[in-house]
């Protein structure tokens, strides 16, 4: 933070802004304490006098001195336009922020009112507000204010908006933490920096439409002035004494200059955004009745969809059950619907997405349907917070960058155990040794950027031991992470797993990992899961064309090297726009008439096998070919 004010002020647009900007603040600030005599000294025998040494811009009609009237009118012009500034911040803040907190009829009743009033020009509201507050200081502080408001609440949409979609944030919402503590912890500390600086930028705005409303009278009233209505009271005699009227304005070019250009340095050396907007949604579900709750298993999923506008269903009927310390895997290419299963099932998906299912239980509790309503808000968000752990692909974004990791672990504690800030973090400390973190005590004072990418993998799950989990989503954990990273976080689910009777949906693009730590597989294809089996008969057993090809694309140590990588021909369906039929026949090589009219229904083949496909192949040679390659894979041979 302060290498980048420092680069800002290394700059010299930044270091001209910050002197000059600097020079104003301390004129506004000692002005009136020096020269608050001579501005308002009256004197009879020198009225409406022009420049002269010894008033350098001459007297107004009283013989007061203009130009330490000007001085002096800093503190009054600059004051007024801070405090403007702060109700336009303050009032655009708990306007942007609302959607987030407020249900989604209210939500929308917010964004569209915000919509609205930025469609008008700032000045236009600014004197629709003076009609209504009165004219004076107040009543223009409290117009500009207002005005300024729609802005701000627009830039606060959009940057809440796009901290709500970080994985931290989700990460908070899975532990059960409530929409105002994520709100005041989670999301204004990551937007505090742009709006500071925006609020610098508005500064110089709210100065110059001060100015204005004090020339046009609706402003400061007499005695009291500010530079709008020195302005205003020298208009008459601008022709034959310019200096007291251009004076003024030429002091809030200068001011309004300095916040500006400051703002403007700080933005583009912070990166940050300048006044743009967008629309944040907020999350409405709609469900189906729950059916019977399994009690014997951890997760129990039935017929799951998940929809959003267009209409576009991603997921569609999927259906599976976990049991205590078993670990699931699924896997499919990119798009096939795993990670919005797993946001599903976690409670995560965002309006105006959609999630319905006959049936979604966790540990028996439903999380869908007439039973959930029943159950409390608080009592679901308990059950999520102490027993549900998710683990996201993306280490450096699953925790909050302004925070202490072990701050971040401790915070689930204390909202869901009852724990004192002394017990969860000692907590937090221990569970960043159970999953063998060097040093607890010292990193748990360090912030995300200061762990690697496999610590902070590591560190995500700890902060999903801070409770007593039954189920672990772990959705493609070791993505970004190099092979010697996977095998120790892949190493460290399967220990849990062990020695805590956890049961663990793994997701993974990469099918070998899957068979290596898995029970069962999961293949899913365009929204459905289209085989299922046992991971140690993924190697012979698989029967579904698909699943052959995710294998037969994986290379190994029998891939000639001066011939092109085996991949699966086409490419996949669009959510929006699925085929009649199987999904998969444009891809396969198998496909028959039949495949392209008919969707074929998941049948169980077996005891625990189960393959959705009209013509599901299982043939010796391709056995005998992937075993074969397996063995020269493995050492076998």
């Amino acid at each position: 933070m302060r290498s980048r004010w420092i680069a800002v002020l290394r700059t010299p647009v930044g270091a001209g802004a910050g002197v000059l900007l600097l020079g104003v603040l301390l004129l506004a600030l000692f002005a009136p304490i020096i020269w608050s005599h001579q501005a308002s000294a009256i004197d009879t025998d020198h009225l409406l006098e022009g420049s002269s040494a010894a008033h350098w811009l001459g007297t107004d009609n009283l013989g007061r001195d203009i130009f330490y009237r000007v001085l002096v009118a800093s503190r009054t012009s600059i004051l007024l336009a801070l405090l403007a500034t702060s109700i336009a911040v303050v009032s655009g803040l708990a306007l942007g922020c609302a959607p987030t907190l407020l249900g989604r009829r209210a939500g929308r009743l917010t964004t569209a009112v915000v919509n609205i009033a930025v469609a008008f020009p700032g000045l236009l509201l600014a004197l629709f507000f003076a009609v209504i507050f009165g004219v004076g200081a107040k009543g223009a502080v409290l117009a500009i204010g207002f005005a300024g408001a729609p802005a701000f609440a627009r830039l606060t949409q959009t940057l809440v908006a796009g901290v709500a979609e970080r994985d931290f944030v989700a990460a908070a919402r899975v532990v059960g933490v409530g929409r105002f503590r994520i709100l005041l912890r989670h999301i204004l500390p990551n937007i505090a920096e742009p709006l500071a600086v925006n609020a610098t930028i508005g500064a110089g705005g709210a100065l110059l439409a001060f100015a204005g409303l004090s020339f046009l009278g609706l402003g400061v009233q007499a005695p009291a002035y500010d530079w709008g209505r020195l302005m205003g009271e020298s208009l008459n005699s601008i022709y034959v004494h310019p200096a007291a009227a251009l004076a003024p304005g030429v002091a809030v070019v200068i001011a309004g200059l300095a916040f500006n250009l400051f703002g403007e340095s700080v933005a583009k050396g912070f990166g940050v955004p300048v006044l743009k907007g967008a629309r944040l949604p907020d999350r409405v579900p709609e469900t189906r009745p729950a059916a019977a709750v399994d009690d014997d298993a951890v997760l129990v999923v039935k017929d799951l969809h998940v929809s959003f506008p267009g209409p576009v269903t991603p997921v569609r009927g999927v259906s599976f059950t976990i049991g205590k310390g078993e670990i699931v895997g699924v896997v499919g290419e990119s798009g096939s619907g795993k990670s919005l299963t797993a946001l599903a099932v976690a409670q995560l998906i965002e309006s105006p997405g959609q999630v319905r299912a006959a049936e979604l239980s966790f540990l028996g509790a439903p999380l869908l349907g007439r039973l959930a309503v029943r159950s409390t808000a608080a009592a679901r968000r308990r059950l999520l917070g102490t027993s549900f752990a998710m683990v996201f692909q993306d280490p450096m974004t699953s925790f909050n960058p302004t925070k202490r990791i072990g701050v971040q672990l401790a915070e689930g504690a204390r909202e869901h155990q009852g724990m004192s800030r002394r017990q969860a973090m000692a907590r937090a400390i221990d569970r960043l040794r159970a999953v063998r973190i060097p040093e607890p005590e010292r990193r748990a004072r360090q912030y995300p950027h200061e762990f690697s990418g496999g610590m902070r993998q590591r560190a995500m799950i700890g902060m999903g031991l801070m409770g007593a989990p039954a189920l672990i989503v772990a959705d493609e954990p070791t993505t970004a992470l190099d092979v010697t990273v996977q095998r120790e976080v892949l190493r460290l689910l399967e220990k849990i797993r062990t020695e805590n009777d956890v049961a663990v949906l793994l997701i993974s693009h990469d099918i070998t990992v899957v068979a290596q730590v898995c029970d069962r597989v999961l293949v899913m294809y365009a929204g459905r899961i289209v085989e299922e089996l046992p991971s140690d008969a993924l190697a012979t057993g698989a029967r579904h064309p698909y699943t052959r090809a995710l294998l037969a694309a994986v290379p190994d140590l029998d891939t000639p090297l001066d011939e092109p990588l085996a991949v699966i021909p086409g490419r996949p369906v669009d959510p929006a726009q699925f085929p009649p039929g199987c999904a998969f026949a444009a891809r396969c090589e198998f496909a028959e008439d039949r495949c392209t009219v008919e969707d074929p229904a998941l049948v169980r083949h077996g005891v625990d096998h189960q393959v959705a496909c009209w013509n599901p192949q299982a043939t010796a040679a391709w056995q005998a070919r992937y075993l074969d390659s397996e063995s020269i894979r493995t050492g076998q041979r």
